[in-house]
């Protein structure tokens, strides 16, 4: 019998100016682009450009861009412009500022680099994206005349334009496929084969980089006849890492908390939020359930840490560490389900952890599962103060009970 480790990830997250990057290496036609750092760095892409009109983007990873606001009362984080000295003076407005949108945290995101691009004109949009499906075991291309737009909307409203066309993953895309697609788009005359070429290209960068989604939109034509990945969003399969290491490395975490990233080292998911009660936990689901539980009773979250499936005592050591140097945390709610996760190493990593750092706050602890004897076993006999619980209810009413106390 062999076990099985488990260690939760976050997914990989790329900004604007690698997806473009990574398109344009594997022959997909992106709008051409710089990447500045300084003001100064984006006067010169502008003026390299050579080109009738200028889009500059901030790059962070929040989506909303067009409509946020910069700590230097800048509005907005795309602008158009035909004068590249303009484009020196918003570069000054949003570098080293913080950019708030309807996705970042209350005071924004720090943006670092902007992308300073050709604007083209965009005279037709449509919806291109390749995924892997599971309902017929490999890739499917997904496309809609109608783009530009939220492509669940048309799905609603006119499920008669979006095609569906899936490709055998042995023999590859085809000919045809591709030129069937390029059709049901609306593309017409020489714009149909360029536009089942970019589809192709598309389809093979899909699997050379092991994505698991490719999503373009607008997939537009410009006035000048020329078809262009506008804007894409590609996400990747995690477990590929070892094979994708290059694409791996542009993993920018610097828009994460830090102990976010302090958790990650340790493999624990971690995500802030702003109660007093931290809610320790293993999987996603449970974490979700036990914030909303903490809420109906009057509590709450202050994060949720998740320690996924395969749980170490030494990870157990390190949560507890990380909870208990948050200084908005005033309880924490334990709250594990065994069933690949021996309830008898998180006690013991309950236990060494408590003794090791010296617990100020009140600890409420829920065990279920395998080995769960064993665990409470553990506990009464550590001479801890550890209030126990029955279950989920009975825990998130004395986690609150304990910190409306204080």
């Amino acid at each position: 019998f062999q076990t099985v480790q488990l260690t939760p990830r976050r997914w990989l997250n790329l900004q604007e100016y690698q997806s473009k990057k990574i398109m344009a290496d594997h022959g997909v036609t992106v709008q051409r682009f710089f990447v500045a750092d300084s003001a100064n760095d984006a006067l010169e892409a502008a003026q390299r450009l050579k080109a009738k009109e200028i889009v500059l983007k901030a790059q962070i990873l929040a989506g909303g861009r067009g409509k946020g606001i910069f700590n230097s009362g800048l509005k907005g984080g795309v602008h158009l412009t035909k004068d590249p000295r303009t484009v020196e003076q918003l570069a000054k407005q949003m570098i080293g500022y913080n950019l708030s949108t309807k996705q970042t945290p209350k005071d924004g995101v720090t943006v670092k680099k902007v992308m300073v691009a050709e604007a083209l004109d965009i005279s037709r949009e449509t919806y291109f994206a390749i995924l892997m499906d599971r309902a017929c075991n490999g890739p499917v291309m997904v496309g809609s005349p109608q783009g530009g737009v939220d492509i669940e909307e048309v799905a609603v409203t006119s499920p008669e334009l979006i095609f569906k066309e899936e490709i055998d993953i042995f023999e590859g895309i085809k000919d045809r496929q591709a030129l069937q697609m390029a059709k049901n788009l609306g593309f017409q005359g020489a714009l149909q084969q360029q536009a089942a070429d970019q589809i192709k290209k598309l389809y093979n960068l899909f699997l050379k980089i092991d994505a698991t989604q490719v999503e373009v939109n607008p997939f537009g034509e410009t006035p000048e006849g020329q078809v262009v990945c506008f804007d894409a969003k590609i996400n990747f399969d995690d477990n590929a890492e070892f094979r994708q290491k290059e694409i791996f490395a542009m993993d920018d975490k610097s828009e994460n908390e830090p102990i976010e990233n302090e958790a990650a080292k340790y493999d624990l998911k971690y995500i802030g939020l702003d109660g007093n009660i931290a809610c320790f936990v293993n999987g996603a689901g449970l974490a979700m359930a036990t914030c909303d539980i903490i809420s109906l009773n009057g509590g709450k979250p202050a994060n949720f840490l998740d320690l996924g499936g395969g749980v170490k005592e030494a990870q157990v050591y390190q949560a507890f560490k990380l909870l208990t140097a948050d200084p908005k945390v005033e309880a924490i709610l334990v709250n594990i389900f065994g069933g690949i996760v021996n309830c008898a190493i998180i006690a013991n990593g309950i236990t060494k952890a408590c003794q090791e750092l010296e617990l100020k706050v009140p600890l409420v602890v829920r065990l279920e599962g395998t080995n769960v004897h064993e665990a409470q076993r553990i506990l009464s006999e550590s001479g801890l103060p550890i209030t126990s619980a029955s279950d989920l209810e009975d825990a998130a009413k004395k986690a609150v009970a304990s910190v409306a106390r204080k």
